[in-house]
């Protein structure tokens, strides 16, 4: 009987489409409670409008696009998800770090996604302009040369409306508050909904 109802388990899981976020401190609500970061509330959201669908958050604060290609192989085995949300390379920015490595990253990111199955949805990033003005531009047309070229849905701009307002920036000057989070949502729902299947 134990075998039984374990099998069912499985399949009650096997069943519920998931959808795993790959990302860094933006999605792993860093300095907020874990409960209203924007991952948390996109799972309530999911819940409200009748999708099925199970969120996987595997975001951890300070990572970069080259941690997440060591830890998206085992994510990808042990979650199956049908979409993958990319939310990496804003570090590599800060950093300094070779646009083409970062690019390369991101790349072998979406590769890894579409080869397991998954739709891939990537968060579009910006970095302040006191990088400079040509790597800032090359930093933000990464990401939507990435979508064209793997021809994947773009967030253009996580942050849009929330970077630069102090209001909803915590005093690092980097980190939203709590009470960007549902902004920081309704950036994502408009291309994240056209990849989810509707409900019958």
């Amino acid at each position: 009987m134990l075998w039984l109802v374990a099998l069912m388990g499985g399949l009650v899981h096997a069943e519920t489409p998931v959808i795993l976020v790959l990302g860094d401190s933006l999605s792993a609500a860093y300095g907020i409670p874990v409960e209203r970061g924007w991952v948390n509330l996109l799972q309530r959201r999911l819940a409200e409008r009748g999708f099925p669908h199970h969120i996987v958050n595997n975001s951890i604060s300070g990572d970069t696009t080259s941690g997440g290609l060591i830890r998206l192989p085992a994510a990808l085995a042990r979650e199956h998800p049908v979409l993958v949300i990319l939310e990496l390379g804003a570090n590599d920015g800060l950093r300094g770090q070779p646009m083409m490595a970062m690019t390369a990253n991101l790349a072998r990111l979406i590769e890894l996604a579409q080869q397991a199955g998954a739709k891939v949805a990537l968060a579009g990033m910006r970095i302040p302009p006191n990088y400079g003005p040509l790597y800032t531009q090359k930093f933000q047309a990464a990401f939507s040369e990435l979508a064209k070229r793997y021809n994947i849905a773009l967030i253009p701009f996580l942050l849009e409306g929330v970077a630069g307002d102090p209001a909803l920036i915590q005093d690092d000057g980097l980190h939203p508050r709590a009470e960007a989070q549902t902004r920081i949502l309704d950036n994502v729902w408009p291309t994240l909904e056209p990849l989810l299947q509707k409900p019958e």
